[in-house]
C-alpha cells in the first residue's frame, strides 16, 4: 500500500479492481477545508482515462507491473502478435485492448510490453513515431500569411492535421501521445 504522497506520473495503482496508470497528478490544498489530490487515471484494460480525486493521505495498492521490450511483429485480424526481445516469445494481445495505440503499429516497431503475472496487459509506443505521408492535397499559394494547416494521410492510414509545405512522400514526426503533427524529417 502506499499514500497518495508517493504518486508519480507513471506509477500504477489497482482503483475499481482495475490496473491503473496515473497519467496526471495534483495536489491541491485548498485555503479552508482538507487537502486533497486530483489524478487521471488509465485503465491498462480498455485504455479510457478518468478523473478521480482521493483525500490527501489516502491509501492504495500498488500494482506489481513488469516491462520488456518487444517487436509488433503483425496483425491477424483479431489480435496483434509481438514477440518479446528478451524470450523470443510470441504473445497475442487483442484489437479492443489496443484500441488506440493499435494505430500507430508498423512492422518491426519497438514497443514496451506491460505485464503482470507474466500475462500481457498493454503496451507503451515510442513517445514520437516518423511516418510518410501518403496523400497530401496542395498547398494553396497565398495561403501563408496565417499558420494554415491541411489535413493529410500516413502511411498507417492515420490523418493529421499539418502545415501546408508537407507534401506526399516527406517523413514527419508524430506525437503518439496527442496524435499531432511535430516536424518534418
Amino acid at each position: 500500500m502506499i499514500s497518495t504522497a508517493d504518486f508519480k506520473n507513471g506509477m500504477y495503482i489497482i482503483f475499481k479492481d482495475d490496473i491503473n496508470q496515473i497519467v496526471e497528478f495534483q495536489h491541491v490544498n485548498p485555503g479552508k477545508g482538507s487537502a486533497f489530490v486530483r489524478t487521471r487515471l488509465k485503465s491498462l484494460k480498455n485504455g479510457k482515462v478518468v478523473e478521480f480525486t482521493f483525500k490527501s493521505g489516502e491509501m492504495v495498492q500498488e500494482a506489481n507491473v513488469e516491462t520488456s521490450d518487444a517487436n509488433f511483429l503483425f496483425d491477424d485480424g483479431k489480435n496483434y502478435v509481438f514477440m518479446d526481445n528478451n524470450t523470443f516469445d510470441q504473445f497475442e494481445i487483442p484489437h479492443d485492448t489496443l484500441e488506440y495505440e493499435g494505430k500507430y503499429l508498423t512492422e518491426g516497431l519497438q514497443v514496451l510490453i506491460l505485464k503482470r503475472n507474466d500475462i500481457p496487459l498493454s503496451i507503451r509506443l515510442p513517445r514520437k513515431m516518423q511516418l510518410k505521408v501518403v496523400n497530401a492535397p496542395p498547398g494553396v499559394k497565398g495561403d501563408t500569411a496565417t499558420s494554415a494547416s491541411k489535413m493529410v494521410t500516413l502511411e498507417n492510414g492515420l490523418e493529421v492535421m499539418t502545415p501546408l509545405f508537407v507534401k506526399e512522400g516527406d517523413v514527419i514526426v508524430i506525437n503518439t501521445d496527442s496524435g499531432e503533427y511535430v516536424e518534418r524529417v
